[in-house]
């Protein structure tokens, strides 16, 4: 049975992306338009943060500042309450070498170490693409995970010793042991295959029963998985272009989604109005586990 998601926040975001519930507020980038937004629910509009390059995804830190994964960079900013940018440290370069790729989706372990992988924007989508840890003190560390043309899907299960994710071309989700002292990966396994051509596995999160929520681009949908990998059920956006998932609200039990208009022709466009908007429901039970800050 399917279920539809209703329109929480009409937006044009070309490419939203990052979704986590914090403080009160959803969260989220708008990739292409290089903006970090947040929304209170109740307010009528969103804050948008200009950021000077796009913002593949972030995460908040222990000390109150938010880590960037900026198209080629890792960095810290401090950003006021009504999203006014600050200060804006670089703390690492990504794929220096490589001009093909640019940072995508991430989050923290549990331990708040940021995990994030890299995409390649080039037409010939061939996998150059990499996963990455950064800590404060070990710095930028490879994953020794397959090259990816699209990473995407990187999450944690409750314990933290398994890492989920994704090369989205592939049309699976992956999973493998994960260890965040040492950033060492292995046992490398099928999580769930999509079971629609036009399904194109986009960003998750696992959720308080240790289930796998996953948005799926093409598809208009965010499917929840059991710890097995099996579709337990499917909640529907009017949008086909269905980014990232996220669960919070206050009570934990508010599921959100982002949504993008990209690579939409004109007449979908005109069918489909409220792409790049956030769409949500409300959940049966408290299933919203926080994201780990990052150690700052």
């Amino acid at each position: 049975m399917t279920q539809a998601l209703d329109l929480a926040l009409a937006q044009t975001a070309t490419l939203g992306e990052g979704l986590l519930w914090r403080n009160g507020r959803w969260w989220w980038t708008d990739i292409e338009g290089a903006t970090l937004n947040a929304w209170r629910p109740g307010d009528a509009t969103a804050l948008a943060c200009r950021l000077p390059d796009r913002l593949g995804s972030f995460a908040h830190c222990r000390s109150g500042r938010v880590l960037l994964g900026l198209a080629k960079r890792i960095a810290l900013a401090t950003v006021g309450d009504e999203l006014e940018l600050g200060q804006l440290q670089t703390l690492a370069p990504v794929d220096a070498a490589e001009a093909r790729t640019r940072v995508n989706d991430g989050r923290t372990d549990r331990s708040g170490r940021f995990v994030f992988g890299t995409l390649n924007e080039a037409k010939e989508k061939r996998a150059i693409g990499s996963f990455y840890q950064y800590s404060m003190l070990h710095g930028l560390r490879r994953l020794a995970l397959p090259a990816v043309a699209i990473a995407n899907s990187i999450c944690f299960s409750l314990d933290g010793r398994t890492m989920y994710f994704c090369d989205t071309l592939t049309q699976r989700i992956q999973q493998c042991d994960y260890d965040t002292a040492t950033a060492q990966v292995g046992n490398i396994r099928l999580f769930t295959q999509m079971d629609s051509r036009q399904a194109w596995p986009d960003g998750s999160v696992i959720d308080a029963e240790g289930c796998l929520w996953n948005a799926q681009w093409g598809a208009g949908r965010v499917v929840r998985y059991d710890p097995s990998g099996k579709a337990m059920s499917v909640y529907a956006a009017p949008a086909a272009h269905t980014t990232c998932p996220a669960i919070g609200g206050e009570g934990l039990d508010q599921l959100m989604l982002t949504t993008a208009r990209s690579e939409l022709k004109r007449e979908a466009l005109a069918a489909q109005p409220l792409s790049g908007s956030l769409f949500g429901t409300r959940l049966p039970g408290k299933l919203g586990v926080a994201d780990a800050l990052f150690e700052d």
